[in-house]
């Protein structure tokens, strides 16, 4: 096939369609602002109210709900760019970023592509055949393994998915009975993700680096190598935490120059144009002079045809735009040479809507609140320390199931990687995070932790410094039970705002001494029982001997602890309540005083914890199961979830066929307890 190529003069761009959603199109949106340049969204039926489709010049709908009828519709994207007058299109990253098709479509219609040739791409698609002509062109390479060849000799090994990334398609295999069900499990993903179930295995190092190069190249030969970055704390094997400069390449002389030169290497050998990353494993712990015989090397993964997500941190360590250098290549203009400074430090952490504590099960739901504590830059460059925010969600938005679950990604800028660090973590720990549960605890104990500190970090970080303790609550028991009197005082006060009478006396206070006021919220720990009573004396509660009530307002509680004074401030959505304070924030869930008896479900019931759509079942009714047998597997947020069942027993009840769509709390199955494990029990 003959690609076409774009003008090899210099142009410019007046209007740009970016062919993505959430936190990237409001990105590029930025960018492009700055520019003068106009913009174009594109949206799906459930983007329909989301920030990017609205703060778009124009937005054009892309009937459907699905990224296989929406975002992946290249045909509906070009159509949308021409109809909205655009002259080029950006693709962000994820869905059609690395299509090469795609990027040749839209130079076939006229539009200038703000990407890297579609040669390249198509090049660096399949990772099989990526690492084959890396070795060619000198970048060293982990030897490829044919899936049917694999032997124990061989364990522990990776299964990748040839197209794509993000960590779908990839499965850890250290027994090799376990080989052909996660390669199964791995294709199913990489076929649904990425429309090509092709996999491959490569030896798995327990604790590499992740190190990649950001390579920045134009049509007329330069190659920028602009830094790199380490991303080597992961979940499923995608990156949750990433800086730059990395710990480890500062501790290693020499290492930063042989990385630069692979990667320029890399982008040379495929004729590379635009941004691009060169993704590197290495080896070697970040103390210079450790005992790892191969400390400092390394080996090519892959190379990112697109825009990074964690493009911000060499943003700012850099002082480039790496959006407006984009368009300035698309339109064939000339980097120069390279001149590119590195100074400071700056760590980025991916905000997720999900459950480290639970498997990491996705959330969804409303967003009823997201402001730092301290104010931040959004979708721009830190020129000077402190906090940028580059998020997909404002206040009042809702989290679906058919999109990944990043909430936003949280950067800081600072002169050292310690402070960098301390900022970032104060900057979560006190912000406003109201409505679906995150991650944000386990992040903030990531940057706090001594091991994160000294640069000591690998893949296997949450397994090395075990993820229960990584996850747990910034606030303890204590400030969990604390704010749930400050809620309750808070309600008190509220109550009083709105009512009719008696406006002039405090909701609890007694002339003599009566039945104490009573709320009950739900948290981490279980119930929380709040009995108190507001005297002349002031708060009387039996649990809080050591509390003294300074003043309550619905909003606003100060109470007196041990001598200190301490402010909580309280929000309420509904049954709601998010109580937020310098010992923690707290979520809490006012519990109704009667229970509905339509809403109490069987004892074995197997819950729906996210809406998704069911794809296997792997029992049916009558079959005897044992504690974690997989029941059921669910789609969701672009990832499989398999729900097990909690104890051995019968399948009494099978209330869901594949392909069938379910709500966060529908009923999958119902797994009887055998009689023995009752007898055990009584």
């Amino acid at each position: 096939m003959t690609t076409p190529t774009a003008p090899l003069v210099p142009g410019t761009i007046t209007s740009v369609l970016v062919a993505n959603r959430g936190e990237i199109a409001r990105r590029i949106f930025a960018t492009c602002r700055r520019a003068g340049i106009g913009t174009v969204a594109v949206y799906s039926d459930p983007d329909a109210q989301s920030p990017h489709a609205a703060e778009a010049d124009i937005a054009v709908r892309l009937p459907g709900s699905s990224p296989a009828d929406t975002y992946l519709r290249g045909d509906l994207v070009i159509e949308a760019a021409l109809r909205a007058g655009a002259d080029a299109i950006h693709p962000g990253y994820g869905f059609l970023s690395e299509n090469a098709g795609f990027a040749s479509a839209v130079i076939e219609a006229g539009l200038t592509w703000i990407g890297p040739p579609p040669p390249a791409i198509e090049m660096m698609g399949s990772k099989v055949e990526s690492k084959k002509m890396m070795a060619t062109a000198g970048v060293p390479v982990l030897a490829e393994l044919d899936p049917d060849s694999v032997t124990e000799a061989d364990l522990p090994v990776l299964v990748k998915a040839s197209a794509g990334g993000g960590g779908r398609g990839m499965r850890v295999v250290r027994a090799l009975e376990d080989l052909p069900e996660q390669l199964e499990a791995a294709r199913r993903e990489a076929q649904s993700a990425f429309g090509d179930p092709t996999v491959f295995c490569e030896r798995y190092l327990e604790t590499g680096r992740h190190i990649e190069v950001q390579v920045m190249a134009d049509r007329h030969g330069a190659v920028w190598a602009v830094g790199e970055r380490e991303c080597s704390i992961q979940r499923r094997h995608q990156k949750v935490v990433e800086e730059a400069p990395s710990p480890l390449v500062d501790a290693r002389p020499g290492m930063r120059d042989r990385l630069f030169e692979a990667a320029r290497l890399a982008a040379k050998a495929i004729d590379y144009e635009g941004a691009g990353t060169v993704e590197f494993l290495a080896s070697g712990r970040a103390e210079r002079g450790g005992d790892d015989a191969d400390a400092g090397d390394f080996y090519f993964l892959e190379m990112n045809t697109r825009l990074q997500v964690e493009h911000p941190v060499t943003e700012c360590t850099t002082g480039l735009d790496l959006v407006e250098l984009q368009l300035q290549v698309a339109t064939g203009h000339a980097l120069g040479a390279e001149s590119t400074t590195v100074s400071g430090h700056s760590i980025e952490v991916r905000l997720y809507a999900e459950d480290p504590t639970q498997n990491w099960q996705p959330q969804s739901g409303p967003v009823y609140r997201i402001e730092m504590a301290e104010p931040a830059v959004e979708f721009d460059v830190l020129r000077s320390p402190g906090i940028r925010l580059d998020s997909g969600v404002v206040d009042g938005s809702t989290v679906g199931v058919h999109y990944d679950p990043m909430l936003a990604k949280v950067i800081s800028f600072a002169p050292t990687r310690t402070q960098a660090a301390t900022r970032l973590a104060a900057a979560l720990s006190r912000a406003k995070i109201h409505g679906l549960r995150t991650n944000r605890d386990l992040l903030v104990n990531v940057l706090r932790h001594p091991a994160f500190l000294a640069g000591d970090t690998d893949t296997a970080f949450f397994d090395t410094h075990s993820l229960d303790v990584l996850s747990r609550p910034l606030a303890s028991t204590e400030t969990e039970r604390l704010s749930a009197l400050a809620a309750a005082l808070a309600d008190a006060a509220h109550n009083r705002d709105v009512a009719s009478v008696n406006t002039s006396v405090p909701s609890g206070w007694r002339n003599l001494a009566s039945a104490p006021q009573s709320k009950t919220f739900s948290g981490r720990g279980g119930d929380i029982e709040i009995r108190y009573l507001l005297t002349r004396s002031g708060l009387r509660a039996d649990e809080f001997e050591n509390v003294t009530l300074v003043s309550a307002a619905s909003r606003h509680v100060a109470l007196e602890v041990d001598g200190l004074r301490r402010t909580f401030d309280v929000a309420r959505y509904g049954d709601d309540v998010f109580v937020d304070s310098a010992l923690g924030p707290v979520s809490l869930h006012a519990t109704p005083r009667f229970t509905d008896p339509s809403e109490v479900v069987a004892e074995g019931s197997l819950l729906a914890p996210m809406p998704g759509s069911v794809i296997r079942l792997g029992a049916a009714v009558g079959d005897t199961v044992v504690a974690g047998q997989p029941i059921v597997w669910l789609e969701a947020m672009k990832m499989e979830h398999t729900i097990k069942a909690p104890n051995a027993g019968v399948i009494s009840d099978l209330s869901v066929t594949a392909g069938q769509q379910v709500d966060v709390g529908t009923v999958l199955a119902v797994v009887e307890a055998s009689t023995a494990e009752h007898e055990g029990e009584s």
